[in-house]
């Protein structure tokens, strides 16, 4: 079938006017290099940064004007004379940070930028990715599914076997239920650990026990919740894994939590980008490791891809599905915090 000669796509052009930054329009299929991927879209997903950016406060490395969005899934339609890695028919999923294949984060990478902020993303019809921006979807995934992955479902996994892999009978504390925490709820318990998650609201208590938690705390209603977490753990003995995603406000909750050389991965900022209710000496006081990470790499997604076939997980999606003309739609229900799981946008 033949492609056709334009698409649509959401550009983002600035980040002074908030969504008004967003551009719905046509544009050009971008044309194959030898290195390159060509790929028919038929998902993305919606990411907290994907508000942040056209608003400002994004704090990463960017190019723009740029079609936004860092997650997707799709079909390769066409690849490059040189491409060695896929064939048309392929299904594939984006990497976030296409500089970052192996071993740890640099600053060369962080300098180098990600799909959707530096580089054109996944609000389009068909986007050109070089060989090493994808990676193969596992096989029981949807694109819808697939398009989830590339930011939270990464940064969950890296979180949780990055620096030092969860063993059967490890004890992980997850924050909330946004995207993150809940795959960091399956990943966790697919490794064999027992998970506790705190939530402020009881309607997503039935959400957390189909995900095999262990225990819940409510954290609108006990106000020093990292210590009552803290009980459920043999001896009460703390936290051998804690995703914090809060930042100022919940890190002082997490060292509380913490077990003496646990780990406490830093993935948020949702209460702010202040440090003045936790201090760097909370670390060597309680002989625990605050680690922030950055999604992941290309080796570690694929590490999750094999896992999530292995055990078969299916990523949370919110029940409302949009239409890629409704993206800005889709961002102002995600901001509003209206969604259970992740936002996806079908893309035709």
């Amino acid at each position: 079938m033949a492609l056709p000669s334009t698409q649509k796509k959401w550009v983002i052009m600035g980040q002074e006017k908030g969504y008004d930054e967003l551009n719905f329009t046509d544009g050009p299929i971008p044309t194959v290099g030898d290195y390159g991927v060509l790929v028919k879209l038929h998902a993305a997903s919606l990411n907290y940064r994907d508000h942040m950016i056209p608003k400002g406060t994004y704090i990463f490395h960017l190019h723009l004007p740029v079609v936004g969005g860092s997650d997707g899934a799709g079909e390769v339609i066409e690849v490059g004379p040189k491409v060695t890695k896929w064939k048309k028919g392929d299904r594939v999923t984006t990497l976030f940070n296409p500089g970052h294949q192996s071993g740890p984060m640099t600053r060369a990478i962080m300098r180098n930028g990600s799909i959707g902020g530096s580089f054109d993303g996944t609000w389009q019809q068909y986007g050109v990715y070089e060989e090493n921006w994808l990676v193969r979807l596992a096989s029981n995934l949807s694109y819808l599914e697939g398009a989830s992955l590339s930011d939270c479902g990464l940064t969950a996994w890296n979180a949780l076997y990055g620096l030092k892999a969860v063993k059967p009978g490890d004890w992980v504390l997850v924050q909330g239920t946004g995207g993150v925490s809940l795959f960091a709820i399956q990943f966790a318990k697919a490794g064999g650990a027992k998970v506790v998650a705190t939530t402020s609201s009881t309607s997503k208590y039935e959400l957390l026990q189909r995900l095999g938690v262990d225990h819940i705390v409510n954290y609108s209603e006990d106000k020093d919740w990292g210590l009552t977490a803290r009980n459920f753990t043999p001896n009460e003995e703390g936290f051998a894994h804690i995703l914090d995603v809060g930042g100022q406000e919940t890190l002082p909750h997490s060292v509380k939590a913490i077990k003496p050389e646990g780990i406490v991965t830093v993935i948020g900022i949702l209460t702010g980008v202040e440090t003045k209710n936790a201090s760097i000496l909370d670390a060597l006081l309680n002989t625990c490791t605050f680690r922030g990470i950055h999604i992941g790499s290309r080796d570690q997604m694929d590490e999750m891809m094999a896992a999530i076939d292995a055990n078969k997980i299916q990523p949370v999606l919110d029940k409302r599905v949009f239409k890629l003309e409704e993206l800005r739609e889709g961002l102002e229900y995600m901001e509003a915090r209206k969604h259970t799981g992740k936002v996806v946008i079908e893309i035709p």
